[in-house]
């Protein structure tokens, strides 16, 4: 039987980025994915056969997080065939009154957009972008590190970013101010900073991508996903999201990898307290001489993959805090994918269409956000009044759809478990067929609202409920974050404290994933992260002194490099 020195199990793009580091650094490993091609959530697949030729993210598509990191560059991606585009504009927010919020990547334009209707709130814009980019500059270093890892932390910190860090937390005062930001919600900083409820509106609508109500308490964290937009930017792989996975695909299997499809794992083999492997749905096993790592979520690894007594024998107490511990509120999302003829015209709006590019964003108020989150959270569909994220990627690449035609992603907060339809539909979730076309039908009226040509546009459509998006995922109750993104369950708390370093209790058994730090998200950093936790383990003088130089080597490099226009 062959045996590897790291068996990781699921090929989605943190998996694919763990083995890379892996590799480079010597070591053999296979990837064992369950569905037929890899990528987990960051997929672009042809999926309606009746409209061949077009191509569908068919869960991530913006990325912002991975360029707050050195994931790209650090494996030289490029190399394999990966591009980014960047989009300009980056969000677009029609509102009910003719108003319209226009986010460009330049933050001058985006305020002389909002002076239109509102000078106050334009200058205010400016200071809340300048504010969130500071924190998110002083938060960066922790994010690409191993959360206990003070050496990596402090290496990651430049000039530039030491600066940011005290512009934010150099006094007390400043200090507690930070704080209490971070313990309050979204929607008490928007309305903090701003007047308008066109302005507002789709800011809540990105703040509550972190799968939460605008009115959280604990998460005004969320505020910063608009001002991300601006820098690093919005970016998409040409070709679709898959086009990451497959530049990470390349570089693993040139560096010896093996990536095995339809391998579904069904149980972690332990001997003496140790992980030694994994065993197949088709019963086969696959040997790992130093770790197995983990792309899965650690609820279902612990309850549902391993042996009870060999997770009691390590840690008593694991499972039963993995069980009640562990918050999932409910929130997932409904996918609609739609082969148009024509692209989106917003005629009432001044439209160009430009304006398309990024993302549109279907926010009519903050109010209307929170129903949007609420709902699902017990158990409710909100399509009374849908709010939704909006997607036409061949605005910004055309090779994603046959010459003048186009496609369209939709995201749509729903309920995993439907109240009052337990045990009914797929999985017992009350979702079936007919009540998701019904919700998407509600959905598309929504949209078409604002866009009247959407419906002589649709050629084709495809609708994935909750219940199948889990399914296809692997995703505990279709948390496609694993867990939600909550303060509680960020950095040196996620998934739960013994776990948030990557290790686990069991000798050679790791994570990695958006379970762990620093979540979910395009970003690459928990695989990035892990693969350096597992080279410490493994030669943890040699490892730390490599560590430290080339944080050095970075930090040097990021003061002396140009600064781009």
């Amino acid at each position: 039987m062959k045996s590897y020195d790291v068996v990781i199990i699921g090929a989605g793009h943190n998996g694919l980025v763990c083995a890379a580091y892996l590799l480079k650094a010597g070591y053999t490993v296979l990837l064992l994915e369950k569905r037929s091609v890899p990528g987990g959530a960051a997929t672009t697949e042809e999926v309606i056969p009746e409209a061949p030729g077009f191509k569908f993210n068919l869960c991530a598509i913006d990325h912002e997080f991975i360029h707050l990191g050195p994931v790209v560059e650090e494996l030289e991606l490029e190399k394999y065939g990966l591009e980014y585009l960047y989009c300009d504009p980056v969000v677009f927010c029609p509102h009910p009154d003719g108003k319209y919020f226009l986010a460009h990547q330049s933050v001058e334009k985006t305020c002389a957009e909002i002076a239109r209707y509102n000078d106050r709130d334009a200058r205010k814009y400016a200071e809340f972008v300048d504010y969130w980019q500071r924190a998110i500059s002083a938060m960066g270093p922790m994010f690409n590190a191993p959360p206990k890892s003070v050496i990596d932390i402090l290496g990651n910190y430049n000039i530039p970013k030491i600066k940011d860090l005290l512009s934010v937390v150099g006094s007390s005062n400043k200090a507690l101010d930070f704080v209490r930001t971070m313990l309050t919600s979204a929607e008490d900083i928007l309305n903090e900073w701003f007047d308008e409820e066109f302005v507002k509106a789709p800011l809540a609508r990105l703040a509550g991508e972190l799968g939460a109500p605008p009115s959280q308490k604990n998460l005004a964290i969320g505020a910063m996903m608009m001002a991300m937009r601006h820098h690093p930017g919005m970016a998409r792989p040409r070709g679709g999201t898959g086009a990451l996975v497959g530049a990470l695909v390349k570089l693993v299997k040139s560096l010896g990898g093996e990536i095995l499809t339809d391998q579904q794992v069904k149980q972690i083999l332990v001997d003496e307290g140790r992980a030694v492997g994994v065993r197949v749905s088709t019963g086969h096993e696959y040997r790992a001489q130093k770790a197995v790592i983990s792309n899965i979520d650690a609820k279902r690894l612990f309850l549902s993959l391993m042996d009870q007594g060999d997770v009691d024998a390590a840690a008593p107490e694991l499972r039963e805090r993995l069980e009640r511990r562990i918050v999932n509120n409910n929130e997932t999302i409904l996918k609609i994918d739609c082969a148009l003829s024509e692209p989106l015209c917003f005629e009432r709006y001044n439209h160009r269409d430009e304006y398309t590019i990024g993302s549109v964003l279907i926010a009519d108020s903050v109010k209307h956000v929170e129903l949007a989150h609420t709902d699902p959270a017990i158990g409710r569909i909100p399509d009374s009044d849908p709010s939704m994220y909006v997607v036409q990627p061949t605005m910004l690449d055309p090779t994603m759809a046959p010459e003048g035609n186009h496609t369209l992603w939709i995201e749509f907060f729903a309920p995993y478990q439907i109240e009052g339809a337990e045990g009914t539909g797929l999985h017992g979730t009350g979702w079936t067929d007919d009540l998701k076309n019904k919700v998407a039908d509600r959905v598309l009226d929504k949209l078409a609202d604002y866009a009247p040509n959407l419906k002589k546009a649709i050629m084709a459509r495809r609708v994935e409920s909750p219940a199948e998006l889990g399914e296809r995922l692997g995703a505990l109750k279709g948390n496609y974050y694993h867990i939600d993104m909550t303060l509680d369950q960020m950095v040196f708390f996620r998934p739960l404290p013994e776990l948030a370093n990557y290790k686990t209790p069991i000798e050679g058994l790791f994570l990695t994933g958006a379970g762990t730090h620093p979540g979910g998200s395009i970003s690459g950093m928990p695989g990035r992260n892990c693969a350096r936790v597992f080279l410490h383990t493994q030669q943890p003088i040699a490892q730390t002194f490599r560590d430290a130089t080339e944080s050095f080597k970075s930090t040097m490099g990021s003061v002396l490099k140009p600064k781009k226009e």
